[in-house]
């Protein structure tokens, strides 16, 4: 077994490079390390699906955190922890090594924060779009089915198959698209695949996001980017991942036991592209009331400047509203303004003062009485906790 004493402890990082997610990953364990008692990293070069064996079997060191994806990593893996009992911490969903500790994102809070961002935009047709090649796909794809059953209404599957050409992948997605019934909301297992579905709308002359918003999950700034319209998608934690992986396996090699063998971390929120910029309400005078309030309900408005930038009356705009989106203009306002409450404790450490001011509260002590109450604690704990 590693000695505990050890300072300076070699470690192999057996995750590649490849898409947004991993280098995130790597990121957080670059933290770690330039934070606390450095380490010696292995760092092989591989693509995903090629783990680097041959390195990994002349490899001699301390702890390993991997991304354990395929049968030939795991048995690359199990020979290192039988021949030396080194620490392992596994990156993956795949669950490959089942007594090995895993840190992973929670695809279940990934679905439910998906589904209600399209709920939020009124939709009732839903589908997701998986690739069965990987086991994360499946969670996200099984948790979004049941988000949205659970408000009543039914989700359209399709997977890639393992040994499906990508040629004939494309048109099997664009068929399945194109027999959606439309407005339809997707998710994508993730934010190349949410790419696929755009580019395939696009070859069928099917509107995004009118006709099929579209999500993603990742948050790739690159493929997002490239994405025409852009891609809308969920953040993960890949840092918060990357970062709690070494602080575990931090414990491992110091000797001491694991509290959990599972660490599930909830996603940052979604990046909101032009992709899912739509409401699937047949109401003008509703989308404009919605899209007036996401860009200003942080400068502080009220209803009233809603209604006259719409040139109606309040009370016409709160019936409508209410009768159509389930709630009032008032509320709307508030869940905007409280959602980047949110996004400011958990990505900034501005004070609660800077964070009232850039909400739109006009005092600090409303903004923390409110919170406190939308959420059963308040802001520093919430911040404490989601950092």
């Amino acid at each position: 077994m590693p000695t505990p004493s050890r300072t300076n402890r070699r470690v192999a990082v057996v995750i590649e490079a490849s898409n947004a997610y991993a280098r995130g990953l790597l990121t957080g364990i670059l933290r770690h390390v330039r934070e606390h008692d450095p380490w010696t990293v292995f760092l092989p070069e591989h693509g995903r699906g090629t783990p680097p064996l041959e390195a990994l079997a002349t490899w001699v060191g301390d702890g390993v955190i991997a991304r354990i994806e395929t049968a030939s990593t795991a048995k690359a893996i199990e020979k290192l922890r039988r021949k030396f009992g080194i620490a392992v911490i596994d990156v993956s969903a795949a669950r490959l090594i089942a007594d090995v500790p895993y840190v992973e994102t929670d695809d279940t809070a990934i679905a439910a924060g998906a589904a209600d961002h399209f709920f939020e935009r009124d939709f009732r047709h839903f589908a997701f779009l998986g690739d069965d090649r990987f086991q994360w796909s499946d969670n996200r794809g099984r948790a979004f089915v049941e988000a949205v059953a659970a408000k009543g209404h039914d989700v359209a599957v399709f997977s890639r198959r393992r040994k499906t050409t990508p040629s004939d992948d494309d048109e099997a997605v664009e068929a399945w698209l194109t027999g959606l019934p439309k407005p339809v909301a997707l998710l994508a297992c993730y934010d190349i695949r949410g790419l696929q579905a755009i580019d395939a709308c696009r070859r069928a002359g099917i509107a995004v996001p009118d006709e099929v918003a579209v999500l993603g999950v990742d948050d790739d700034d690159v493929l997002c980017g490239l994405a025409s319209p852009p891609l809308s998608s969920v953040m993960p934690d890949a840092i918060g991942a990357g970062r709690r992986a070494a602080e575990l396996l931090e414990q491992l090699m110091r000797g001491e036991p694991l509290e959990w063998s599972e660490w599930l971390l909830p996603p940052l929120g979604i990046a909101t592209r032009q992709s899912t910029d739509v409401l699937a309400i047949d109401d003008p005078l509703v989308v404009g009331a919605v899209r007036h309030i996401r860009d200003h309900a942080c400068d502080g408005i009220k209803v009233a400047d809603v209604a006259r930038a719409l040139n109606t009356t309040r009370r016409v705009l709160e019936n409508r509203f209410t009768k159509r989106v389930g709630h009032t203009p008032h509320e709307e306002i508030a869940r905007v303004q409280f959602r980047r409450v949110e996004q400011l404790l958990r990505e900034t450490t501005l004070s609660l003062a800077a964070i009232a001011a850039r909400a739109g509260f006009k005092h600090t002590e409303y903004m923390t009485v409110a919170f406190t109450k939308r959420h059963g604690m308040p802001p520093s704990r919430w911040r404490q906790e989601r950092r």
